[in-house]
């Protein structure tokens, strides 16, 4: 492919509803990649500039049925997605599924009623009182909480698999701390004190717009009581004996798949963190 060849490419991201349109072959799926988008959009429709991939230009719009014709394309789940796409474009198809949210959510100003208007790919100013939105995330928590070498591994009533345990989590609420939000999240749903808790990684989550910040902690005491309104289910697991877990593309597997991965029992009331090991090691 030459360099004007490339220049005149987008890949376009269509969304219906919470699913995106992907091409499908004998190679597998791909996200579209032509001069002029796949469907046919209207004068209004609202587009979305995504940073490139391969420096080829990115563009994101929805449409709010299936064309007649679909040959060679399906509707995918966002969430199903990961699994065909590479993790690049599944990044992006993320990025620009809260985008289209955002922009569908906020097409009037909040203080005074009038039209917004885009001024950046990322921001609106209200063509009234000047007022300036720009796409807001909701951080949430997940903790893995050890107890010796076990694991807590809890029943949401929410998950899409019956069968399947996760970790407490929950959202930050205004003016508390992601630890605050940690401590209280665990006892509001298992009635459980922790300690020691230690900061794993985070994931965006874009259903619709989120993202989840992933910890580790101890149990200190307390029994375990569920929150009704939640969860269905809860209780102590070693790598011998785990139910069946959420899939690889959630920072809940990967607290996990860390924990099945790490061989050392983790000591119970444990209090040493790793500013505490640095200093007995420069002692």
């Amino acid at each position: 492919m030459n360099r004007d060849m490339e220049q005149e490419l987008t890949y376009w991201f269509v969304f219906i509803g919470n699913s995106i349109v992907l091409e499908c072959d004998e190679k597998g799926y791909h996200v579209p990649c032509s001069a002029e988008p796949p469907f046919q959009m209207k004068e209004w429709t609202p587009t979305q500039e995504l940073p490139p991939i391969d420096h080829i230009p990115c563009m994101a719009y929805s449409i709010s049925m299936p064309p007649s014709d679909m040959k060679g394309m399906q509707t995918i789940g966002l969430r199903e997605s990961w699994a065909l796409l590479p993790q690049a474009f599944y990044n992006a198809a993320g990025k620009a599924s809260e985008l289209l949210y955002w922009d569908s959510n906020t097409k009037y100003c909040g203080m005074c009623g009038a039209p917004m208007k885009r001024t950046t790919a990322i921001s609106k100013q209200c063509t009234n009182c000047g007022k300036e939105v720009w796409p807001q995330v909701s951080p949430a928590i997940i903790v893995r909480i050890h107890k010796g070498d076990d694991i807590l591994l809890v029943h949401a009533k929410n998950f899409r698999r019956s069968e399947m345990y996760g970790l407490v989590a929950g959202f930050v609420e205004t003016g508390e701390t992601l630890e605050e939000c940690v401590k209280r999240e665990v006892y509001e749903e298992v009635g459980l004190e922790i300690e020691n808790i230690q900061y794993f990684g985070s994931q965006p989550w874009p259903y619709p717009c989120g993202i989840m910040i992933g910890f580790t902690a101890n149990y200190v005491g307390g029994k375990l009581r569920l929150q009704e309104e939640e969860l269905s289910n809860a209780n102590w697991f070693n790598r011998d004996n785990l139910p069946p877990i959420p899939d690889k593309m959630s920072i809940a597997r990967r607290l996990i798949d860390d924990y099945i991965a790490e061989k050392r029992p983790i000591k119970e009331n444990s209090t040493i963190n790793s500013t505490k090991l640095q200093n007995n090691e420069n002692n």
